[in-house]
């Protein structure tokens, strides 16, 4: 590997290890194995090279996600929704777990304006990616629209599990409870 990649997997270690606000470009230098003009050559900043280190990690999540891609859910389907939450929910168990850290993101983004600035860009294509975890096809053809409501009602969701599994796993909902609680809402948004 090149500087950049090293970089890149030193700064997805340090992430894990010490968080954002922890992480110093010397921790990432010395996790790397490189040199400290290397971090401003290759990603601009520090922050820059830790907001692009936790893009790579989520979107490594998606095979997670899909079960190694086993799911066996109809797409759009109410076993789909419970199959792939589960799956997601899984990696919430993990010890370690990205999410953690995705917390300290949302805590902290304000004093980390350029790690906000830059997720908020790669947040549209997560929406993008979730509506098709959930509903088959593919992201291109995924509509402006549906990524707008779908991608960001599925985001919505997410984001309230990641809090609810950090603050209190005990208590944290498993994907059947909802499954159960998305058929409730319907249920009572179709009552004439």
């Amino acid at each position: 590997m090149g500087h950049r990649e090293d970089l890149l997997e030193g700064a997805k270690r340090c992430l894990l290890a010490k968080g954002f606000l922890r992480t110093t470009a010397r921790d990432i230098v010395k996790e790397s194995g490189t040199n400290l003009a290397s971090i401003g050559y290759h990603y601009g900043s520090k922050d820059a090279l830790l907001a692009r280190a936790y893009v790579e990690m989520v979107e490594g999540m998606s095979d997670a996600f899909e079960g190694g891609g086993e799911l066996r859910g109809e797409p759009g389907s109410l076993e789909r929704f419970t199959e792939v939450w589960a799956n997601i929910i899984g990696t919430m168990r993990e010890p370690g777990s990205l999410w953690r850290l995705s917390m300290e993101i949302v805590a902290m983004g304000d004093q980390l304006p350029e790690v906000r600035e830059h997720l908020a860009r790669a947040q549209r294509e997560g929406a993008r990616g979730i509506v098709t975890l959930f509903h088959g096809g593919r992201e291109e053809d995924v509509s402006e629209e549906r990524v707008d409501t779908l991608g960001y009602f599925y985001l919505t969701l997410m984001m309230g599990l990641m809090a609810q599994w950090t603050f209190d796993p005990e208590s944290a909902p498993e994907a059947g409870q909802l499954a159960a609680g998305l058929r409730q809402a319907i249920e009572g948004a179709t009552r004439t």
